[in-house]
């Protein structure tokens, strides 16, 4: 079904990845594009971390046809649990870092060119993942491309923000270096369809891009109904450096110790 919508709501991370390198009126221009293809956007702009959700479900609650999400892979996640549920259509101006979602549509790095797009797409539903944390209340998360436990996310959870607004990508590496030496790589038990096995990485997939160049759940499908899982359950950081190369070349599935999985998704009746 192609997307055929005459009002969105532009959410924009004005300090996401690239977009604080865009010159002055770039949404300006970016809305005359829409403009010209027949649609009429508002920009809502975010206010820092926790506001997209909010937004998005004032769209939902005000019936929007579309929102258009500008900025990169946190900013996306945000939107996406404030439609979780929804019928909104989604569509993605990528701005961001990493921008794994955008690189696995094959979306132009060209906001303009990919506000062009967005009229006449076909629209595609997509199954998403559900985290919750064990024995916590009010931290249950909906994930689009991917998710990871173990040194996957002690890496995103302490990589230093404001050199990641410098440094970009490399801010995520540096922090990878500093967890190497620290990290303990304790196992944990992983269960799926009626199978469980313990690991000290989780990588769950949805998407073939895991972040800059890595490809690392390759047999992933975007708009299948399972995710593929990769797991490895050596404790050695010594075996995990010698990863490093086979990660950059894209042959992590021949490295010792690592399991790639199928899992089925659970899938919510409409």
């Amino acid at each position: 079904m192609a997307i055929e919508v005459r009002d969105a709501l532009l959410i924009f991370n004005p300090m996401a990845g690239r977009a604080r390198g865009f010159r002055s009126g770039a949404l300006d221009r970016v809305r005359k594009v829409l403009e010209r293809h027949g649609i009429e956007s508002e920009l809502a702009p975010t206010d820092g971390p926790g506001s997209a959700p909010e937004m998005a479900r004032r769209a939902v609650r005000e019936q929007r046809e579309l929102v258009i999400v500008c900025g990169g892979d946190g900013t996306l996640n945000e939107v996406v649990n404030g439609l979780a549920g929804s019928a909104m259509p989604l569509a993605l101006l990528p701005a961001g870092t990493a921008n794994v979602f955008a690189k696995e549509l094959g979306l132009p790095w060209n906001i303009e060119h990919a506000a062009s797009l967005i009229r006449g797409s076909n629209l595609r539903r997509i199954a998403l993942g559900h985290v919750t944390a064990h024995g916590s209340e009010g931290g249950a998360r909906h994930f689009l491309s991917l998710a990871g436990a173990g040194p996957d996310g002690a890496i995103v959870r302490g990589v230093n923000p404001a050199l990641k607004k410098r440094t970009g990508q490399i801010a995520f590496w540096l922090e990878g270096v500093r967890q190497m030496a620290s990290y303990r790589f304790p196992r944990f038990r992983v269960s799926f369809d009626g199978n469980t096995s313990e690991a000290t990485l989780m990588i769950v997939g949805r998407t073939k891009h895991y972040g800059g160049p890595i490809q690392i759940t390759t047999g992933a499908d975007l708009y299948g109904n399972d995710f593929e899982l990769m797991l490895c359950t050596t404790k050695s950081r010594w075996k995990y450096l010698s990863y490093i190369p086979l990660l950059l070349a894209g042959q992590l599935r021949r490295a010792r110790h690592t399991h790639f999985l199928r899992a089925v998704a659970m899938l919510r009746p409409d």
